[in-house]
């Protein structure tokens, strides 16, 4: 889910004013965290040091001020164009660059100077590509395992084009979770992310459990588009009929006037309702909150997973 806050200058006039003012002005529980600059500094100069992107940047997130503070970051491969264009996101879209072959090795060696124990790799949609960049995703998780063998690898993956083949290649270079978001309800796949399907992101969940049955798979959504609660609860059901184990809900917010305006701002208890309700179905993390992103606190969503699987044992 890539998307930021936008705030408006007071200075705007009249009713055209009064209208933009609101959709824009944030509630409360919006307020932007406070960023530890010092420590946040200290991440970037590595991530700039291997010449590696981080959706965090290019995604403008607002948690990245207290994921960097932390020494985490989520790393963004294969460029920083998308060949998409969805109206929610801020990564820039365009012609994207050929991959870089030394890139897997440099996100690996960024890896291990932050030392993480749990690493986030997510990419542009790269519709270009013959495979859509999974061979270069596995290529990734190789040169982690071979630097870091204790830390455990999320791969925040595009569709795929939907490719079983594709997928496999990744499936097979054994992340330790697959993550792939679902972003919204049915009915507004089309007018948020048109040049992607939602049944096609439903098959991509499900046939990595058929793929890998022990690979546990991710999704995230965002809410305040327009959705209903019925049409939330719809997509929180299919999540779970493909297998999906591990969820994350947050609020969209609008990246620029030219993305799609803020419908609605949902309350932190209305949150915890979904979080609930998620729980009750079946999901074994839920991460759910109007600061929630897909990355945010991933590690707690792999502790979750080790916690269960102890108990179960």
């Amino acid at each position: 889910m890539f998307n930021c806050i936008i705030m408006v200058k007071r200075s705007c006039s009249d009713s055209a004013a009064r209208s933009v003012l609101s959709r824009r002005v944030l509630p409360p529980w919006l307020k932007t965290k406070v960023r530890k600059s010092t420590l946040s500094a200290g991440t970037k100069a590595i991530v700039r040091r291997h010449g590696l992107c981080t959706v965090c940047e290019s995604a403008r997130c607002p948690n990245i001020g207290e994921c960097f503070a932390s020494g985490v970051a989520t790393f963004m491969i294969l460029g920083d164009r998308c060949t998409r264009d969805c109206r929610f996101c801020a990564v820039a879209s365009g012609r994207p660059e050929p991959p870089d072959g030394s890139e897997p090795e440099r996100v690996a060696a960024a890896v291990a100077e932050l030392e993480l124990e749990h690493v986030v790799v997510t990419s542009v949609t790269r519709d270009d590509l013959a495979d859509g960049g999974a061979g270069h995703f596995a290529a990734t998780i190789g040169a982690i395992r071979r630097a870091c063998p204790g830390t455990t690898v999320e791969v925040l993956i595009p569709d795929l084009g939907g490719e079983r083949s594709a997928l496999a290649t990744v499936c097979e270079a054994e992340p330790d979770i697959l993550n792939h978001n679902l972003e919204t309800v049915r009915r507004l796949q089309p007018v948020v992310r048109p040049q992607a399907d939602y049944e096609r992101s439903l098959g991509v969940l499900r046939t990595a459990g058929e793929l890998c049955p022990t690979l546990p798979t991710k999704s995230g959504l965002m809410v305040g588009l327009g959705e209903t609660d019925a049409e939330l609860e719809e997509a929180l059901r299919d999540l779970r009929a493909a297998g999906c184990a591990l969820l994350t809900i947050g609020q969209y917010l609008q990246p620029s006037r030219a993305h799609l305006p803020v419908e609605r701002y949902v309350p932190p208890e209305q949150f915890e309702v979904y979080a609930q309700r998620a729980r009750a179905l079946g999901f074994a993390f839920v991460a759910s909150g109007p600061f929630v992103r897909s990355s945010y606190r991933a590690r707690e969503a792999r502790d979750a997973l080790r916690a269960m699987k102890s108990a179960q044992e």
